[in-house]
């Protein structure tokens, strides 16, 4: 049997400005954006990587005030996300000089470095660069 997670659904506001943000802070690659005139809503998924097999974040744009109301907040505010990295210094420096703001500083974990950030929203995300040896 082989499965894999497909998507991880974040709710956001507005999908254009999610798409801008993740797309120039973070250098997410848009790989989907479909209209669903049938639900009033688009199918929105972005990558952050080439845009191969993988995971995706689906950007789901909240449709009643009670989704709104978790915009921001999806994990009660732990780090929801994690985006790993090849060069932790590199995106690091990179994000910081577009911008996204950085809610812990980088350290050094038995697992690798790390730091915690917050996307357009306020979700908290961690940057982190495995040294640890997984995979």
């Amino acid at each position: 049997m082989t499965r894999s997670l497909a998507c991880v659904a974040l709710v956001v506001r507005d999908y254009d400005e999610a798409i801008a943000w993740f797309r120039d802070k973070l250098d997410f690659i848009l790989l989907e954006d479909v209209a669903q005139p049938e639900q009033a809503k688009r199918w929105v998924t972005m990558s952050p990587g080439t845009g191969e097999e993988g995971s995706a974040l689906l950007l789901a744009r909240a449709a009643t005030p009670e989704q709104a109301r978790f915009i921001g907040d999806q994990a009660g505010g732990r780090v929801f996300l994690f985006l790993r990295t090849d060069d932790f210094a590199r995106d690091h420096a990179r994000f910081q000089g577009r911008g996204v703001r950085f809610v812990r500083p980088p350290l050094e974990a038995p697992y690798g470095k790390v730091a915690v950030f917050e996307d357009l929203y306020g979700n908290r995300w961690d940057l982190v660069e495995f040294t640890d040896g997984r995979a």
